[in-house]
């Protein structure tokens, strides 16, 4: 009982004293945790980790460690007794923790600590952001962990430009945030703050930023003892043979016709390079320079860069605890190579150690140029296969019509972003592909606001969406459905449509707007139930219409069977005119041989072989091989500037109900070839008057003039009646009566 109540008390005073090189503390743990061993990974742009191993005489649940800030300090060696000093404190959290064996009094336990940013790999995000650069996105993620401005600092020597769109896709925050900043070229590592007992994030992008003035001594440590002094040793160059140069080129639409060829050749002084590597869709707006961010050659100068990185690589071990990554080592002695003479950049470290063996470092680096920097690998960008549903938005909720920017491309809300953004603002401006395209010409149906559509990528790359096609779903049913399977229809948002209708024998098609409820229908005919209402076409309109032809239109009934022939085959109608001016010039020389007015024919045949004929000049010609009827519920009216010209070839009739006049400012000539002539009037009186002229009537044979009920009456200055040699004159001098025969008067 007093042995172990000594033991107790001597790792009581071994605790207090701190007599141990490493010692591992967990925040508002009260058990002290004897390191055993560890090993740990240092490396830039990537977490740390420290993998420990400790005894402990306590049983201690995982809960009380997990997730807690924890502290792992390498201290100086034991001399002489004397306590231990902290040479260097990590500071992170637990992340692992297990049990491994129980032994006596001890418990042996295994425990990780890692910096607070490695617990963004547990969070995983599809989210989109929106006109940020790639140091804002970096800080939003950060601060959504919890991470406020004293736990990582940007120290960059650029300034990068906004984005119109950065894409997180299935990755995990951790993997996000080392994906963007690669990209761009930004690596980082860790310092840690012993003020607040934390890690903090450092971010950097040059040279300017690496850790200077680290110099160690070229010391082969003995076997036993390395005398305490810090060195470095084994010093081991790789050389491999690289690309001699970067080529890249994308395409941008937003400034489709200009150039994005970029090449470009980072120089360094010796090792092997050869060859050109080209790389297509980086992911730049345009071709810019090399010292531009985020520009073509911006980007061919990072990507050479990284091939540089491993053109000469450096291995090697020091026994100094405070070497890290980003520092720029300086090892001091002879037979170093040329090439590390300015120093060797330490991109990562390799440290273990444990009671019962000493501290162990291994570290990795590049040689420091002036001309290249370190510049992490690049990760896989998520491919986005297939399509994205997503929903047109407008800046206005239920918008009547698209919302459209001046190249025509949509707003959007992916399905999958939680983001609460002001309506119309949740996505960058979308091109939306489509069947037909050109310069200001093309096919475009303007999608509203809670449209369905589906995204894809350009290449697959998250951040290069466009709108692929449009979709019906429950709250936008397709209008086309088993019910209508037939019909192929194309509607748009304000009813205006164009109809296919596919069933045999009712084949069809309409196009129509309900202004004026104006349609073409055409073939068989239906009306809004399906039912028939005829067939052929139909053009009809509750408001205006009118036909137009510039050179010539053509109206007929002349049937054109199967549709063959020329559209303009106006021979029927033609033949038929022939016909006409052929039997008005047969009456017309009659007409002129009995000395009556003769038709312009010249006129008449000039219209029809000059103009009407293959429209020749713009005309209007109607043909209907059965007959033409024109009616009107009020007047109707025919005028033309020159010659107006009416045949049949059997009646001309005219009727009207109340008067018909015929004026003519010359001539009015009425000639009857073979049945004569009438001119009846059944009630009123009939007129005939030439006022500034003689009048003529005669007749061939018998000329009857009488009055059935009334006196007929005949009245002039002067009458005389003339008869077979005997004549009677009546004037104001008298009446004279002469004949060459007997007078003979007779009374019954």
């Amino acid at each position: 009982m007093s042995s172990d109540i000594i033991s107790l008390a001597q790792k009581k005073i071994d605790e207090a004293l701190g007599l141990s090189r490493y010692r591992v503390d967990v925040h508002e743990c009260p058990h002290f945790l004897d390191v055993l061993r560890f090993r740990a990974s240092e490396t830039l742009s990537q977490p740390w980790r420290y993998d420990v191993t400790v005894t402990c005489a306590a049983n201690i649940a995982g809960s009380e460690l997990m997730l807690k800030p924890a502290s792992f300090t390498l201290q100086t060696p034991l001399y002489n007794g004397t306590p231990a000093v902290p040479v260097r404190t990590v500071y992170g959290v637990v992340d692992d923790f297990r049990r491994i064996s129980v032994s006596g009094d001890e418990i042996t336990y295994a425990l990780r600590l890692v910096p607070r940013i490695a617990l963004m790999q547990h969070t995983e995000r599809c989210a989109v952001y929106l006109k940020q650069s790639v140091p804002e996105v970096v800080e939003q993620i950060l601060r959504s962990h919890g991470m406020e401005g004293a736990d990582f600092e940007f120290r960059l020597s650029q300034t990068y430009p906004i984005r119109e769109l950065i894409t997180q896709w299935r990755e995990t925050d951790l993997a996000f945030v080392q994906r963007l900043l690669a990209e761009v070229g930004i690596f980082w590592r860790f310092e840690m703050d012993g003020n607040i007992k934390q890690d903090v994030v450092i971010f950097q992008d040059s040279q300017m930023q690496y850790q200077y003035g680290v110099k160690l001594p070229i010391i082969q440590p003995s076997r036993t003892s390395d005398n305490g002094q810090e060195s470095v040793w084994d010093i081991r160059p790789t050389d491999r043979v690289v690309t001699g140069g970067v080529a890249t080129r994308d395409y941008n639409y937003r400034d489709a016709l200009t150039p994005q060829d970029s090449s470009v050749t980072v120089r360094q002084e010796g090792g092997a390079t050869t060859g050109e590597v080209y790389h297509y869709a980086e992911p730049f707006l345009s071709e810019g320079d090399t010292e531009t961010p985020e520009g073509g050659a911006w980007f061919a100068r990072l990507r050479h860069e990284r091939y540089l990185n491993t053109q000469q690589t450096v291995t090697g071990r020091a026994s100094s605890p405070v070497l890290t990554p980003g520092e720029v080592l300086e090892p001091q002695g002879n037979r170093l190579p040329d090439s590390l003479e300015d120093g060797i950049v330490i991109t990562g470290v390799h440290i273990s150690g444990a009671r019962d063996k000493g501290f162990q470092l291994r570290f990795t680096g590049i040689p420091y140029s002036e001309t290249v920097c370190f510049r992490p690998a690049l990760l896989n960008r998520p491919v986005m296969a297939g399509s994205l549903p997503a929903r047109v938005e407008s800046d206005e909720k239920h918008d009547t019509y698209a919302y459209l920017d001046n190249q025509g491309r949509y707003r959007v809300r992916l399905d999958f972003d939680r983001n609460s953004t002001e309506q119309g603002y949740a996505y960058l401006w979308l091109r939306m592909a489509k069947p037909y395209a050109g310069d200001t010409y093309g096919f475009h149906s303007p999608l509203l606001d809670g449209t369905e559509v589906s995204v894809m990528f350009d290449g697959g790359d998250p951040d290069r969406p466009y709108i692929a096609h449009a979709q019906h779903d429950s709250e936008h049913p397709d209008h086309v459905t088993r019910d209508n399977h037939t019909r192929n229809i194309w509607r748009t948002a304000g009813d205006n449509k164009f109809r296919l209708e596919d069933k045999r024998q009712e084949e069809h098609f309409k196009l129509a707007t309900p202004f004026g409820k104006t349609q073409l229908n055409g073939g068989h005919i239906v009306d809004s139930e399906r039912e028939p209402r005829g067939t052929g076409f139909e053009l009809r309109t509750d408001e205006f219409g009118a036909l137009r032809a510039g050179r010539g239109m053509f109206l007929t009934a002349d049937a054109q069977p199967a549709a063959q022939g020329k559209v303009l085959d106006m021979a029927p109608a033609i033949e038929r005119l022939k016909q006409s001016a052929a039997e008005m010039k047969r009456l017309n020389l009659l007409a002129q041989q009995a000395q009556a007015l003769t038709c312009d024919l010249e006129s008449q045949n000039s219209l029809l072989e000059n103009r009407l004929k293959d429209f020749q000049s713009a005309a209007l010609l109607g043909s209907a091989p059965q007959g033409v009827a024109f009616t009107s519920g009020e007047h109707l009216q025919m005028t033309s500037k020159q010659n107006t010209i009416l045949s049949a070839g059997l009646h001309l009739d005219m009727g009207a109900m109340k008067n018909i006049t015929l004026a003519a400012s010359e001539s009015v000539g009425l000639f009857a070839h073979q049945s004569g002539a009438k001119l009846i009037a059944s009630q009123g009186d009939v007129e005939v008057r030439a006022e500034a002229s003689s009048m003529e009537m005669t007749s061939e044979l018998l000329f009857t003039i009488s009055s059935n009920k009334d006196e007929l009456l005949i009245s002039a200055p002067k009458l005389r009646l003339n008869g077979g040699g005997s004549s009677i004159t009546l004037d104001n001098g008298g009446i004279l009566e002469e004949t060459l025969g007997d007078y003979l008067v007779k009374s019954p």
